[in-house]
């Protein structure tokens, strides 16, 4: 399984000299398997643009698993190249919510006055799917989908190929309500889909003293997402959903302490461009992030 983070940032696209290093385009993460024509992305920020303009032309399928529908998550939906190319398949899977499906919501973006091109007459093959709680295939790749602590219908996914499995759960808040986090696994959000993950991608969008003054924002401190992957019992934790106020001056000192930390979790915090081969041993990076 290989893996490409082509949006790291949360909340809001923060373009700019700033953010360079760490990326400042929001959640969107490619993840390939040996079939060169079948390609699965997570999520649909404003890293989707850039990756479609590199999609291989000789695709014949893309599915799309949206963790949720707020707006960092689906900013760049309507400007992915897939969705225009005729004549190719593409699924967009994602969670309803109690009084409408994915179709309706998304096609309260995707229209005007919000967007001119409505979802309708996109030239692609489309099919949307209301995400089933549970597993299900899709080509080379066995995905289970379960909800987690994020406000609104909010799912978290773990992806199998048979020789490694990777955890998204890039909105997440699994300490929310918690005297001490962690409790048992039994009791965590979240735990059941990063249990013995190769490879966790995990919100960590605060932090330490920052996640006080934002309990039940969604989101977790860098320190919880440390915690978290201990918990599961995860290989390599990839820290995500930067805070748009974060540059990479600050994003260096705050990660400074973990990589002086001598510990059995491999700590690598996303970078666009970033790239992991998944194997079923310890991940490791293909390429160093431009």
């Amino acid at each position: 399984m290989n893996v490409r983070l082509w949006g790291t940032r949360g909340s809001l696209p923060t373009p700019g000299p700033a953010t360079r290093r760490y990326g400042g385009n929001t959640s969107c993460v490619e993840v390939t398997g040996s079939r060169s024509k079948h390609a699965i992305v997570l999520d649909a920020g404003s890293g989707i643009r850039l990756l479609g303009a590199a999609l291989a032309p000789t695709l014949e399928r893309v599915d799309v698993l949206l963790t949720h529908l707020h707006l960092d998550h689906i900013i760049g939906l309507g400007f992915f190249a897939a969705l225009f190319q005729r004549d190719l398949d593409v699924n967009i899977w994602g969670p309803a919510s109690t009084t409408l499906a994915l179709r309706d919501r998304l096609g309260r973006y995707l229209s005007p006055p919000l967007f001119p091109v409505r979802l309708r007459d996109l030239p692609c093959r489309l099919s949307l799917h209301d995400v089933p709680l549970g597993t299900f295939d899709l080509p080379e790749m066995q995905v289970t989908a379960a909800l987690v602590c994020h406000p609104g219908p909010t799912v978290g996914y773990r992806l199998d190929d048979g020789s490694g499995t990777l955890a998204y759960l890039p909105d997440h808040e699994p300490a929310l309500g918690v005297r001490r986090f962690p409790e048992a696994c039994r009791w965590t959000s979240g735990h059941d889909l990063a249990a013995a993950a190769d490879l966790l991608i995990h919100d960590a969008q605060y932090a330490r003293d920052e996640y006080q003054s934002h309990v039940g924002w969604g989101h977790s401190s860098v320190h919880q997402a440390v915690a978290f992957a201990e918990l599961a019992g995860v290989r390599h934790l990839v820290p995500f959903h930067h805070d748009p106020a974060h540059n990479d001056e600050y994003l260096d000192a705050l990660y400074q302490q973990y990589a002086e930390d001598a510990c059995e979790l491999q700590i690598t915090p996303a970078q666009e461009g970033a790239r992991f081969e998944v194997r079923g041993t310890r991940p490791r990076s293909t390429s160093t992030p431009s």
